[in-house]
């Protein structure tokens, strides 16, 4: 799987980093990154999580 942020829509809200603090960090303006290539099978579920519970649905993963 993987995650991506989309950086147009993302607000800070910071729920996605919150959930799951190994995919995603905030960047120095505050706003969401995905920090890994692939996601481990053992977050797949923090990470769809943090896709559904995003305020601005910038997550997107596949």
């Amino acid at each position: 799987m993987k995650a991506t942020v989309d950086s147009d829509s993302c607000r800070g809200h910071g729920v996605c980093l919150t959930l799951c603090p190994e995919v995603f960090e905030l960047t120095d303006d505050g706003y969401a990154e995905v920090i890994v290539s692939d996601v481990p099978a053992e977050l797949e579920d923090a990470v769809r999580s943090a896709a559904d519970g995003c305020p601005e649905r910038a997550i997107t993963i596949g």
